[in-house]
């Protein structure tokens, strides 16, 4: 019995999907290989695909724990000018070591510094920013070979979905193509555009998905559109904005860093490909230091990674960018070839056109493997003293509920060996440190953490595990709401492994720490409702074709939204709203809004009794779980007009359309000498 309205059945294949992933075994792709059209005219780039890779690799095979944990350094600055860091990064393909010496190396995309081929990594080197000063960031896409011709994906490219669609040319770009046939993977440039996820940016740095650009090839098909649908409008506001001229295969982003110091990533955010180029490599870390919402140096656990450190040096503030991902056995990277994996469908079809559903897109993907910093479960030599944890679930559809453990094989849930300390969340400190047992992180939120070592025997050794689940994470408690992940695989995430002490620790113990004032925000002016709708397939039953957001209809119930509806979400300048999340699917969706950061107020069930936030949620937030069933509500004040977007970070979800442009424009014979201003102390 349901107990909230839903648009679609129940799904019930989830269960057979983890048994694939779990068994290692793969449903064949079969999708017809054809033309790509649109309307009469045939593409140039029409090619066979590739051919299958091998098997997936078993991850009982992999070894945990004998590789150290790689410390990502920071990224180094380009020539600077005054007042300004300035960096000039890149997208390239490279090929690195995520697996335990002695398997394959693996073939990634990755960002690194323009000008030193030594700094390309997964994930990203971490851009070191301070509030007041801007930053400006040419992001080149570089995803060409030594000769200069492209390279395509890694990963299998649905060109049946709504997403970039080079092969549209300027009038088809960033739409969903119709084919005669189904079509296989897309084999020609990768778009590429990278969004500041938690900055608070003018619309033509924000990294819109509709901004992309390929890269500079000499051998780009003829008709192609080289550039999204705003990229050249986005380019003369930079222009006006700063005077800096964009070169083709490039955009410049400027990031005034004005708001709270706190940590920020950067990620690819192309449309219809997000979950193609972050599993892929394409992300990292940006810390926004300094300000009035920071503290001095030496309360807290330090130094981080810096450009000046030696080989050997010891860093005791760490970022950890936490993912999961599957191999096969020749090292390489896997992701569905074909809609067949998921398990709701026939391993062949038949797909679009003959039927509704996509002949590669999932709806969701978990990894089999854990990987942290870019290799998998790595170790990490700890010294008995305080350790300040950054910590990002970059994952593309798996939530996180992380704890630190004495046995890793314990069954769930696990006494925790020691308590996390929350400092902070997406949009800096929270008010007062939280001691957690455990912490959830959705997709794309970050929590800032202290772990307290102190008095621990070396030879000691604890673990990072995962409690959340091998599927889509609807709320609850692992182990009695919910089947927590494998605790031999994906239960599992890092080692820590205490050695004997080589520092003095002066930090301040978490319990005696005085974070900075947080300033909430203003009284409310307006209350939106909004909605997360499933769509599914009218040919297979309890098979997803979309997930989109929405508004409400007169009854209450979710009224669907596809991308390129009229914008439906239209705050004026310098607004205050609430927003009231309603999730009719049975999934919790990670919902990330660009530009703002939010207070989050409270959650309800639908028709049920109010319930506050979450203590670890009292602060500022970019990217809220919305869980199924609830109503979630939010605050935020809307400063800078533009165009920007709101979506579910859950990647699979967002490239199916589950995200929805919205505008800030000024109210009716309002000023507009406010904008990109901040409201947040800083």
């Amino acid at each position: 019995m349901r107990l909230f309205p839903r648009p679609s059945p129940g799904r019930t294949s989830m269960f057979t999907r983890r048994q694939l992933l779990r068994t290692g075994t793969v449903a064949g792709a079969s999708a017809f290989t054809g033309p790509v059209l649109r309307g009469d005219r045939r593409t140039s780039t029409e090619e066979a695909p590739p051919a299958a890779h091998d098997g997936l690799l078993d991850p009982a095979r992999i070894p945990k724990y004998v590789t150290p944990l790689f410390v990502v350094p920071p990224m180094p600055p380009a020539a600077g000018e005054p007042g300004m860091d300035v960096y000039h990064i890149a997208a390239r393909e490279f090929v690195q070591q995520i697996l335990p010496d002695g398997f394959p190396a693996t073939t990634v995309f990755g960002y690194g510094s323009a000008r030193d081929p030594a700094t390309f990594r997964y994930p990203g080197y971490t851009i070191e920013a301070i509030v007041g000063r801007p930053v400006r960031v040419t992001w080149a896409n570089q995803l060409m070979s030594s000769s200069g011709k492209f390279r395509p994906h890694l990963l299998p490219v649905d060109p049946s979905i709504l997403w970039a669609n080079p092969p549209g040319g300027v009038h088809g770009r960033d739409s969903r193509p119709t084919f005669r046939r189904t079509p296989g993977p897309y084999r020609g440039p990768v778009p590429f555009v990278t969004h500041l996820h938690g900055g608070h940016n003018v619309e033509e740095s924000d990294g819109y998905p509709e901004a992309w650009y390929l890269p500079p090839a000499r051998d780009i098909p003829l008709g192609f559109a080289r550039v999204g649908t705003v990229y050249e409008r986005y380019r003369e506001e930079a222009r006006e904005r700063t005077g800096v001229v964009w070169k083709p295969g490039s955009a410049v982003f400027q990031y005034a860093n004005d708001q709270r110091a706190t940590t920020l990533w950067y990620h690819s955010h192309e449309l219809g490909l997000t979950r193609l180029n972050v599993y892929a490599g394409l992300a990292g870390l940006y810390l926004l230091r300094g300000g009035l919402a920071d503290l001095p140096a030496g309360v807290l656990p330090g130094p981080a990674p810096r450009l000046s450190d030696l080989p050997g040096s010891r860093a005791y503030e760490v970022p950890l960018v936490i993912a999961d991902r599957s191999f096969t056995t020749d090292g390489s990277l896997f992701f569905p070839r074909s809609r067949g994996f998921f398990g709701d469908v026939p391993p062949e079809g038949p797909f679009v056109p003959t039927t509704d559903v996509p002949p590669i897109w999932n709806p969701e993907f978990f990894g089999t493997t854990m990987v942290v910093n870019g290799t998998t479960w790595p170790a990490f030599e700890v010294e008995p003293r305080r350790y300040r944890l950054r910590l990002l679930n970059a994952c593309n559809t798996r939530t996180l509920i992380l704890k630190i453990v004495t046995d890793p094989l314990a069954p769930r849930p696990v006494e925790p060996a020691v308590p996390l300390w929350m400092l902070g969340s997406d949009g800096g400190f929270l008010p007062t440190p939280v001691p957690l047992d455990s912490v959830l992180l959705g997709v794309g939120e970050r929590a800032d953490v202290l772990v307290d070592l102190t008095g621990l025997r070396p030879g000691t050794g604890l673990y990072l595990i995962n409690e959340g689940p091998d599927e889509p994470y609807g709320g609850g408690t692992p182990g009695v709401t919910f089947a927590p992940a494998d605790p031999a695989t994906t239960g599992q995430v890092m080692r820590l492994e205490v050695i004997r002490p080589a520092s003095v620790d002066t930090s301040v113990p978490p319990d005696q720490l005085r974070l900075p004032t947080l300033i909430p925000l203003g009284p409310a002016t307006r209350t939106r409702q909004v909605s997360m709708n499933e769509m599914e397939s009218v040919f297979f039953a309890d098979a997803p074709t979309e997930v989109l957001l929405g508004t409400l209809d007169s009854t209450g119930a979710g009224r669907p939204l596809p991308w390129d509806a009229p914008v439906t979400e239209d705050p004026e300048l310098n607004s205050t709203e609430i927003w009231e999340l309603h999730n009719f699917t049975n999934d919790g969706h990670p919902i990330h809004l660009h530009l703002v950061q939010f207070q989050v107020l409270n959650r309800q069930r639908f028709d049920g009794p109010v319930r506050p936030a979450e203590s670890s949620e009292s602060g500022y937030k970019d990217t809220v779980l919305a869980l199924p069933g609830e109503i979630t509500r939010i605050k935020a004040t809307f400063d800078q007009r533009g165009q920007f977007v709101w979506h579910c970070h859950i990647l699979d979800h967002e490239d199916s359309e589950m995200m929805r442009p919205y505008h800030v424009g000024p109210p009716s014979g309002a000023s507009q000498t406010h904008a990109g201003q901040g409201p947040y102390d800083r």
